[in-house]
């Protein structure tokens, strides 16, 4: 006698692992956010219209805030990692990954090399702050792009590739648009390319941590 075919199982859960990982991916980008608008606050010396965020990595509470680029840098590539895991193996690439930990790594670069003051003569060490804060733009953004592409095809994620692509892609051009246009007050458009990235990471990292928790496992089931 045949018996009967199990029933269809729920669709597979990412399971805790990766949730993990959105967490380390969330605590880093609230720490990162938590240190910027502090050191804004303890700061009144620096016009924040004008002054790059790379003024504040210098003087009273730069420590603080190089510490707190180190975290972000982590928290992208916890965040790579953490979709990697999340998502089918068609959805998986480890181009997005790549990209997110080379931006990390050039935002760690960029916080210990500081940048040239004003006035005085170029450096080796400015030279290697402003390359690899440009890097950690231009990683971080097409990591974004590539990142919400690749979830396209997982059908679990292609709403939330909806929005995270077109946002992805508009953080990969204002990247350009804040190098192209020159006359634009640079600490002003410079906070608001980051806010814009922020709040592209911070919106995933929610996304991966609601999918991985509410997602349902899969039963076995018994001979």
């Amino acid at each position: 006698m045949v018996s009967a075919p199990p029933p269809p199982s729920a669709p597979p859960s990412p399971g805790p692992v990766p949730q993990v990982w959105a967490l380390l991916a969330l605590a880093s980008l609230v720490a990162f956010c938590v240190s910027a608008v502090a050191l804004h606050l303890l700061r009144p010396d620096l016009d924040p219209v004008h002054s790059q965020m790379s003024l504040y990595l210098i003087g009273a509470w730069g420590p603080w805030l190089q510490a707190a680029y180190v975290a972000l840098g982590a928290g992208m590539a916890a965040l790579g990692w953490g979709l990697r895991r999340a998502t089918c193996t068609a959805a998986r690439s480890a181009a997005p990954l790549l990209l997110f930990v080379l931006g990390g790594l050039s935002l760690a670069t960029t916080a210990y090399a500081w940048m040239d003051l004003p006035g005085i003569d170029r450096t080796l060490e400015g030279l290697i702050h402003g390359v690899s804060a440009q890097g950690a733009f231009l990683f971080a953004t097409t990591g974004m792009v590539l990142q919400a592409v690749r979830l396209r095809r997982d059908v679990a994620w292609r709403a939330c590739a909806r929005w995270a692509l077109p946002w992805a892609l508009l953080c990969f051009a204002s990247i350009w648009v804040l190098a192209l246009w020159r006359d634009a007050p640079r600490g002003l458009a410079q906070k608001t390319v980051i806010a814009a990235i922020l709040g592209w990471l911070v919106a995933v990292s929610l996304a991966l941590w609601r999918r991985s928790r509410t997602a349902v496992p899969i039963h076995t089931p018994s001979s």
